[in-house]
């Protein structure tokens, strides 16, 4: 790996240990040099990316902290951005920004994109548009080496005031977004200091979600620790128990508007009566009260308004939370009939276990996918009803969003957002088609589906445990982003099970943790199984279950352990993918699959360990114990029952095999 490349894989998500003191700061700048691709020096685009470097150097010369502008046309048009810390003074903004540009290019020559983070600034650039757009990858972590004595009261306090920082950051009067403050540590005779801050160019909603989960990384970079940061293109956090941003720039509000003190009264002429000096007393007295009346009713009128405005904020973040009713999701039969041109053949997508996915745009023009369930739920109508609600709460960038259902008649459908790209298994699993996925964009699918079940696992408002992840439930938007799909069925159709076992196996053979497949067992280790499973289908685009079709006595988990150990990586990645492989990510990926695959649950890492093994090269991996292996001489009337295939393949021809309903398992924390 060139060296430019092996410090993007470096930096991806990266874990650095911070010193205590002011006086040393973190080792800056970090910067991200993206594999994208590389640009020509003949070609238009570094002319472009020098105009544009110039107009963000011009504009943080006028005082701006944000800044974005492009230059130039089509494919060598260059995007560029930059974003000064909120409390830092115009002069260090422009130093920053002029520094880092340059320093930029130095970094990552003939790179098309990348980005820089300084103390006080982060520059950005790239051959695509980046503005007014929440992106959260790739992230770089830094955290304290040292940890707090009393770490539940520390955590406790953190949560409190970044919370509160959140508020104040998203509020419609913080036109820069950038909040900053600090509580008291009362067990600690110490202050705890943090801030946060979003791009400008976002909208109130982005911002919260990107600072929201940035915070909700805490725990994985920076548990108990005494400092941590958290830096994305969108957004970033710091907290400290030491003072590093300027209080005063940074304090929140307006400064009370400058007021003479009221003039002394004068002395009595010796030529007025005592009469009329009595009046001027009295009459500059009055004048006295009145203007303090006047200044206390503003101060009040100020701090009720500024009160009333968070007050305000928090009751839109509980409506934002409450809006999902039963109401908010239930539409009318004939709306969903209109939209499916009367659930018409040729709006049909697929058909499973749980019925059948047809296509549908509602009046206003959006498109849906629209899942006709089979009539065999034994489930009544309100808590079908409170099921659907529970899961439409659920949502992560990558899961596919529930967006409303209908119970009417004798029909109960559910209603999902309209994924273009179809599943993953219609790219990976086709000649002609898996071309069109590149590592890049590989990697970034691993990526995605890895945070998409961290949520499901750990970050969501129930332990879901999703029990039958498989490429084809893996759906993928106009930009190849993937959605996970099929959560959350048990309980919307009503399977009668018990937390952590089941005598009903359902799911798909070659997917299924042994201790699942043959004990019935399931828990999130189960899930992690199957994403090892999927990791090395992804990476040798090879399909699990075409083994078992095959004369080979080999099944794909076998097949990669042998590769692995033989220090043959390469006989196991998909040929396509020869030009543009990473060897280090490639080998790294196998890895943790085989990490994933291990039989004994104990022995599988977690979700969060994955992100991190997946996006930082300093983490080192463990070795793995030889993988569950399966027979290939079961037969297929002895085999468990299959899933079915994803909601939204645009192929009809669905297995005849087809006899269950893949399922997820949810119960609360």
């Amino acid at each position: 790996m060139a060296p430019s490349a092996l410090l993007f894989s470096l930096s991806a998500i990266l874990i650095i240990h911070l010193s205590l003191t002011t006086a040393q700061l973190p080792p800056y700048p970090f910067h991200n040099c993206s594999n994208t691709g590389n640009y020509t020096s003949n070609s238009a685009f570094p002319s472009n990316l020098n105009l544009t470097f110039s107009s963000l150097i011009a504009n943080a010369t006028n005082g701006d902290r944000f800044y974005n502008a492009s230059y130039g046309q089509n494919s060598d048009k260059a995007y560029a951005l930059f974003l000064c810390r909120g409390d830092i003074s115009q002069s260090s903004c422009q130093s920053c920004i002029k520094e880092n540009s340059e320093e930029i290019i130095g970094r990552c020559p003939n790179h098309k994109e990348a980005i820089i983070w300084d103390t006080e600034c982060m520059v950005r650039y790239a051959n695509r548009s980046i503005f007014s757009r929440m992106e959260e990858d790739p992230a770089l972590y830094l955290t304290n080496a040292n940890t707090m004595s009393d770490p539940d009261h520390f955590k406790a306090t953190l949560a409190s005031l970044m919370s509160s920082l959140v508020t104040r950051a998203v509020n419609v009067s913080s036109s820069n977004m950038f909040a900053a403050g600090d509580v008291n540590l009362t067990l600690f005779n110490n202050r705890l200091y943090a801030l946060v801050q979003c791009t400008p160019d976002l909208s109130q909603s982005d911002c919260k979600k990107c600072l929201s989960e940035s915070i909700g990384q805490i725990p994985v970079c920076c548990d108990g620790r005494r400092g941590g940061i958290v830096l994305r293109p969108s957004c970033n956090i710091r907290y400290e128990i030491y003072t590093f941003y300027d209080s005063a720039a940074a304090a929140p509000g307006l400064s009370p508007p400058a007021t003479s003190s009221p003039s002394p009264p004068a002395a009595a002429s010796p030529t007025k009566s005592s009469g009329n000096s009595s009046w001027r007393t009295i009459v500059i007295v009055v004048a006295t009260i009145v203007f303090v009346v006047l200044l206390s009713t503003v101060c009040y009128c100020f701090i009720s308004r500024k009160a009333r405005k968070q007050q305000n904020a928090i009751k839109q973040d509980n409506v934002a939370n409450d809006i999902t009713t039963v109401q908010s999701l239930q539409l009318e039969l004939g709306t969903i009939e209109t939209a499916t041109n009367n659930f018409s053949d040729d709006n049909k997508i697929g058909e499973g276990g749980f019925g059948s996915v047809y296509k549908g745009v509602l009046s206003e023009g959006q498109q849906i996918a629209v899942k006709r369930l089979s009539r065999g739920s034994g489930q009544g109508a309100q808590e079908f009803k409170n099921e659907v609600v529970l899961v439409a709460k659920l949502q992560h960038r990558n899961l596919v969003r529930l967006l409303g259902f209908c119970l009417e008649r004798e029909e109960k459908i559910l209603i999902y957002e309209f994924v273009p790209n179809k599943s993953l298994d219609y790219f990976l699993f086709d000649n002609a088609k898996r071309a069109q996925l590149d590592w890049s964009r590989r990697y970034k699918i691993i990526g995605g589906i890895a945070r998409g079940m961290l949520y499901l696992h750990e970050d969501s408002r129930l332990r879901i445990i999703h029990r039958d992840l498989k490429a084809s439930n893996v759906l993928l938007d106009e930009e190849m982003n993937p959605k996970i799909a099929d959560f959350g069925m048990a309980r919307i159709f009503g399977v009668d099970q018990t937390r952590g076992s089941t005598s009903r196996i359902a799911g798909t053979y070659g997917y299924m943790s042994p201790e699942y497949l043959m004990r019935g067992h399931f828990s999130i280790k189960s899930d992690v199984f199957s994403f090892g499973v999927l990791i090395l289908e992804i990476v040798s685009g090879k399909k699990n279950s075409d083994f078992y079709q095959s004369n080979s006595a080999e099944d794909l988990l076998s097949y990669a352990w042998k590769h692995w150990r033989g220090d043959t990586p390469v006989e196991l990645i998909d040929p396509t993918l020869i030009e543009s492989y990473s060897r280090n990510e490639v080998s790294r990926c196998i890895h943790i699959g085989l990490l994933c695959v291990q039989e004994d649950p104990a022995d599988r890492p977690s979700m969060a360990s994955i992100i991190l093994m997946l996006n930082s090269f300093s983490v080192t991996l463990p070795l793995p114990r030889q993988p569950a292996f399966f027979p290939n001489s079961r037969t297929e009337s002895n085999m468990p029952a299959m899933g079915l295939e994803s909601d939204q393949s645009t192929s009809k021809s669905m297995p005849s095999s087809v006899n269950e309903a893949s399922i997820t398992e949810l119960y609360p924390r």
